[in-house]
């Protein structure tokens, strides 16, 4: 349980947002079963999580534009707590919290309507927890019934995620350090997870990408992570260009590459890296031709990420890089699309590059956030697209500022055709790393695992 002041100064935040006369109401996620008698790992709500650092499920939070903050959870239950672990309880929450008041979530429906009484509008997370709208038509229901004894019923119903998407787009210096920090242990893994390939290859043993998966969770556990931020991929050879291929009984060859893409989560905040190398620590000549592709690619878009610059700048950056390498390798013939220019223009590039450069990484590792500049949203433009043919409407993208966190993660994959030189067949290489926007630039927060040639073959041979 966490009683860090920063999330009392998010609630305080959040409750000027919503204006004096507002309401917010916050629910952490539910636990979700797996099979009979066992359940999935827990982890609370982002949107929650993020207001007070409240771990247990069936929890509620509550907070009024006046800042006055409410939990409901559960009660403490000896018999309960034997079976499956400690609770804090609501005598016991207000002080470790510092929250304002607590009640069993057994009364919830109770107190609900009465909290609501008064306020003009309603505020909690649309679209996102099952059920939530109808049980506040029963609260509001509940109200209503009373207007004839002076009850007041909110007249508006607002969605809370895009006031809290925005507060948690650019992230305080608490939320950097937890990322730096998960950062390094994802790189530990990486490395582990290379050196073990090589090692046991050199050592003549069988080797799948399981075997490289169990060395991840090892690391990620060993540090104190909680759980791996997404399911690992671990895709060996032609997997490798199945995007989101997940770790799975594939033997690793030698001469081949690996694709790992496979970070930790620490107390609530994600990393997310990819690394790919040869399974017995040195590159081929064509493995190499495109893997400096990518690493060129991945420069040209970390030079592009900086405050000011548009999310789209590093996109832009990579695609231009890829393109034209993909036309000096031989990936496109020149004679058959054209130019650089028009291979931008006519998404020349897809069959082998079909994925943005990035997207935006905090507590959820696809986190929240517009991707769109607010301040712009209505200077609307539409655009004809090249393959589908689909008309697509254009609005400015978000501009970067200091403390956004994204991801920057060219990639290129080379399944076998007609027309695409075979020494490049069945290569799928993608290279990621984790950004912090800065003044100047961006800091990069998962390069403790290396990235160029030299250093992964260096790595690997020790």
């Amino acid at each position: 349980m966490n009683s860090n002041p920063i999330y009392a100064q998010r609630r305080a935040q959040l409750a000027q947002k919503i204006g004096p006369n507002g309401i917010a109401i916050i629910p952490t996620a539910p636990e979700q079963q797996r099979n009979r008698d066992s359940d999935f790992p827990y982890r609370p709500d982002s949107y929650f999580y993020y207001l007070c650092g409240f771990t247990e499920p069936k929890a509620w939070l509550i907070i009024s534009g006046d800042g006055q903050t409410t939990l409901f959870c559960q009660p403490k239950d000896t018999e309960r707590e034997i079976w499956d672990g400690y609770r804090l309880g609501p005598e016991a929450a207000p002080a470790q919290l510092a929250i304002n008041a607590a009640f069993s979530v057994t009364e919830l429906d109770a107190k609900l309507p009465a909290l609501l009484d008064g306020r003009e509008a309603v505020w909690f997370p649309f679209a996102t927890h099952k059920g939530l709208e109808t049980r506040l038509d029963g609260w509001l229901g509940s109200l209503r019934a009373r207007v004839r004894y002076g009850s007041l019923c909110p007249q508006t119903q607002r969605d809370l995620c895009g006031v809290l998407d925005e507060m948690r787009l650019v992230k305080d210096t608490h939320e950097q350090a937890l990322m730096r920090r998960a950062g390094q242990i994802s790189a530990a893994a990486h490395i582990r997870a290379m050196q073990m390939s090589a090692g046991m290859l050199r050592a003549g043993q069988e080797l799948r990408e399981y075997h490289l998966e169990a060395e991840l969770l090892h690391e990620f556990r060993r540090h104190g992570s909680q759980f791996p931020a997404y399911g690992s991929i671990v895709a060996a050879g032609a997997n490798a260009c199945v995007l989101h291929y997940r770790a799975d009984r594939g033997l690793i060859r030698n001469g081949e590459l690996v694709l790992i893409d496979a970070a930790c989560e620490l107390d609530g905040y994600a990393s997310d890296i990819t690394r790919t190398f040869p399974a017995n620590g040195r590159f081929t000549g064509p493995q190499r031709t495109l893997y400096e592709l990518v690493l060129a690619a991945q420069e040209a878009a970390i030079a592009a990420t900086r405050a000011g610059a548009r999310f789209t700048d590093p996109h832009d950056a990579t695609v231009k890089v890829l393109a034209q390498g993909m036309l000096d390798v031989g990936l496109l013939d020149k004679n058959k699309v054209g130019s650089l220019d028009d291979v931008i223009e006519k998404r020349a590039y897809f069959p082998f590059y079909m994925h943005r450069t990035g997207h935006w990484i905090g507590m959820d590792v696809h986190d929240c956030g517009d991707y769109t500049e607010p301040s712009e949203i209505g200077q609307v433009s539409t655009r004809q697209d090249a393959l589908t043919g689909e008309t697509l409407k254009n609005r400015p993208a978000r501009i970067l500022q200091p403390g956004m966190a994204l991801t920057i993660e060219p990639g290129i994959y080379v399944r076998p055709a007609y027309g695409v030189p075979e020494e490049f067949h069945h290569i799928g290489i993608r290279i990621e790393d984790d950004a912090l926007v800065t003044t100047t630039g961006c800091e990069l927060i998962t390069r403790d695992v290396p990235v160029d040639v030299a250093g992964i073959e260096a790595l690997m041979r020790a």
